[in-house]
């Protein structure tokens, strides 16, 4: 398989399975947008590898797999037939990717098969930090910067998000035994185990979805300093994808943070206007 088969599979991929990434994205040279989709198509790997698995071990043998694939990614050892990895190398080589935040993205992985708890923010964030601010950074080398300021923003960015995902999600998390709220504001708001796994919307439990919405708004706000620093076509993508997540807070708050009326979600005619909206802001972005 070439190099151009391997990222039109990655490009599909994204394409099917991250609407609002894909969205985030479009307006991005060809190059780069590529180089993005192979990022997303990898980080899409590990989850796949471990989601739908009841076997712990086969789990742990699958994010051992991928620790192996992210070394011969950057030994220039990579299947000839492996269409993710294929395009992931070049990505890597194109754009000069470091490999600690590869490397910090499986080890998201592993926490999930891990951790169902988190005692307190700081535990919570260092997952974040695995899971979305690694993606923030390892895309931003795609996109390309000067100011190594940068990668605190980009890191930033990326936490909001995630912030924003656990906010949407408690539903399905709880679903599956999992709760992504820190245990130490759980027990502050007067918020229990029994509450979030039964969906009760108590008085008690908008307090602490209030405050995950605090959280994200100021982990935004250092985050969308990222965009003057970038150049105009990354500015709109970024700027872009900042406004679909926080689109999806502001619904989330404008329905009083009730997460038990099902999972917000953004129709193409929103996205729309946010990318034309998105588009507008990143020409009057100032550079520092």
């Amino acid at each position: 398989m070439n190099v151009d088969e391997a990222y039109d599979r990655c490009t599909e991929i994204t394409r099917t399975e991250a609407r609002n990434f894909y969205f985030g994205f479009i307006l991005l040279p060809r190059t780069r947008r590529r180089g993005i989709h192979a990022l997303y198509a990898f980080s899409r790997l590990c989850d796949d590898s471990v989601d739908g698995v009841d076997d712990m071990g086969a789990k742990l043998a699958a994010v051992a797999a991928r620790r192996d694939e992210v070394a011969k990614v950057y030994d220039g050892d990579v299947p000839t037939q492996n269409p993710v990895l294929i395009a992931l190398a070049d990505a890597v080589r194109r754009f000069g990717i470091p490999r600690a935040p590869m490397d910090a993205l499986v080890d998201g992985v592993e926490m999930d098969l891990a951790i169902d708890r988190y005692d307190d923010w700081p535990a919570l964030k260092g997952y974040c930090d695995r899971v979305a601010g690694a993606v923030g950074v390892l895309s931003l080398h795609v996109f390309g910067f000067r100011d190594p300021i940068a990668v605190d923003h980009a890191e930033d960015l990326g936490v909001a998000m995630q912030v924003v995902n656990i906010m949407r999600d408690v539903q399905e998390d709880a679903l599956r035994d999992r709760i992504y709220l820190p245990a130490d504001e759980m027990a502050t708001c007067g918020v229990t185990e029994a509450d979030i796994l039964a969906d009760r919307m108590t008085p008690e439990m908008l307090g602490l979805m209030r405050l995950q919405g605090n959280r994200a708004r100021d982990y935004f706000a250092r985050g969308e300093r990222l965009i003057p620093l970038l150049d105009l076509r990354a500015r709109m993508c970024v700027s872009m994808l900042a406004a679909l997540y926080g689109d999806i807070l502001v619904r989330i708050t404008d329905g009083g943070y009730d997460y038990t009326r099902g999972r917000i979600s953004l129709s193409g005619r929103r996205k729309m206007f946010l990318m034309a909206r998105s588009i507008g802001r990143a020409f009057t972005a100032r550079w520092r």
